[in-house]
């Protein structure tokens, strides 16, 4: 839904350090972590591409979060939504869980969950969206061996690929990937953009800095789970009732290129069940899923 966007964060950007974290401590509660504001220097320019790197997040995340904000051009001084409060996915907290919905990669290891931004597979070339499988190896200094398809694809556009492209920072899977189940990687990338676009052939890319942090961690063997949940719904130990909306995925080209448009949700027999708790403020509830901020909206609040 972001592809005319993509081409447009090839340049220098300037903005204050940021207090980044996207690490947080599993203490029973699925809503961790707390949303931060930046302000945007009012003496210079930045993308909200750039401001998503200092705080591990993708640019579909900043988006969703700051839906009044010009993307590529952002007012000076302005502050912007900083997304890092979430509910964790509603399965099992064990190796690698990829929720492509909401382009986030979690790494659950020694009590606490690391939170990574990706990118993912183009439409008809799509990341998995229900599968478990594992870490099967890693590779630092990966080669690309191009389909006979890509290879036609991208010569179709006049840029012809080699047989295969060997190591080093011109590869388009970056320095490090893990290769999981027999087709897939997890993998870092040449390009300056991507992270939270629909931009891969159906591999998961990282950031180069996320995709080496990540790399060096998890060992061989790992699990690893896709989901694809634009929707996640908490009830936590003190009774409140959360929901965090993302935009679906789109399933079709022309939903696609109608990146302006709600996708439809197709809800689970468990979310409609969840919906209908008494406690839920109804109208919450529903401006929540029309304004899809990929950020978790307390639905029971305390009424005086």
């Amino acid at each position: 839904m972001y592809k005319k966007l993509a081409l447009a964060f090839a340049f220098l950007s300037s903005v204050t350090a940021a207090n980044a974290t996207n690490v947080y401590n599993l203490n029973g509660n699925r809503v961790v972590g707390e949303e931060q504001i930046y302000q945007i220097d009012p003496n210079g320019i930045t993308t909200l591409e750039y401001v998503a790197a200092e705080y591990h997040l993708g640019l579909s995340n900043m988006i969703e979060a700051n839906p009044e904000v010009d993307p590529i051009v952002p007012l000076k001084g302005l502050n912007l939504v900083i997304p890092t409060k979430l509910i964790l996915p509603d399965t099992v907290h064990e190796g690698i869980i990829v929720n492509s919905a909401e382009m986030r990669l979690y790494y659950y290891n020694k009590g606490r969950v690391e939170v990574y931004p990706i990118g993912i597979g183009q439409i008809g070339k799509g990341t998995p969206l229900a599968w478990t499988t594992k870490v099967e190896r890693k590779k630092a200094g990966p080669t690309w061996t191009p389909t006979a398809a890509m290879r036609a694809e991208y010569a179709a556009e006049g840029e012809y690929l080699p047989p295969v492209v060997p190591a080093g920072p011109d590869n388009p899977m970056g320095l490090y990937a893990m290769y999981v189940g027999k087709l897939y990687a997890i993998h870092g990338t040449n390009a300056d953009f991507g992270i939270g676009l629909r931009v891969s052939h159906g591999c998961v890319r990282l950031r180069n800095e996320d995709n080496e942090e990540l790399f060096n961690k998890v060992p061989v063997g790992t699990r690893v789970q896709f989901i694809n949940e634009p929707i996640k719904t908490a009830e936590e130990p003190n009774g409140d009732l959360y929901i965090e909306v993302h935009q679906p995925l789109s399933r079709s080209q022309s939903e696609f290129d109608n990146f302006d448009a709600n996708v439809p949700f197709s809800f689970t027999k468990s979310q409609l069940e969840f919906f209908k708790d008494p406690r839920i403020n109804q109208d919450i509830l529903q401006r929540a899923l029309h304004e899809r901020t990929g950020r978790p909206v307390l639905l029971n609040p305390v009424e005086f």
